[in-house]
């Protein structure tokens, strides 16, 4: 399957559904949290489908790669953030496992997309132009 659009990508529509839990999540964090934690979490989660989106409208798959190691580095930011949300009791557990089992899935998602370009990158023979 050729992607044409990022919106086609399976990592970016379970980034978009992330988002969206998280906002539902943290809309019940305590109101002097608005610009903690519910704040920091939301931020993070919308970076992993943006930089997904940003990563595939770049020109070359080194480029889309660096931007997948970025959203998988902001996906490891909502999994702590999480953590630290059930800790203080702001979320439930079965809350906190529900997201850290999504989290985990689109983690290996993105980490068979980044193997699997890199993969490719290393299969394309050197270029052939000559000066």
């Amino acid at each position: 399957m050729v992607v044409k659009k990022y919106q086609d990508l399976i990592a970016w529509q379970k980034g978009i559904a992330l988002v969206a839990e998280v906002y539902s999540i943290s809309s019940n964090f305590p109101r002097e949290e608005m610009y903690g934690l519910t704040s920091q979490v939301r931020r993070a989660a919308v970076s992993v489908p943006s930089n997904i989106a940003e990563g595939q409208g770049r020109a070359s798959s080194g480029e889309f790669v660096q931007f997948l190691c970025h959203a998988r580095g902001s996906l490891y930011e909502v999994e702590t953030q999480v953590i630290v949300a059930e800790d203080l009791c702001y979320i439930s557990a079965e809350q906190a496992e529900g997201l850290i089992q999504r989290i985990g899935e689109l983690g290996r998602i993105l980490n068979g997309l980044i193997t699997s370009l890199q993969a490719r990158k290393s299969r394309v023979p050197p270029s052939s132009n000559h000066y």
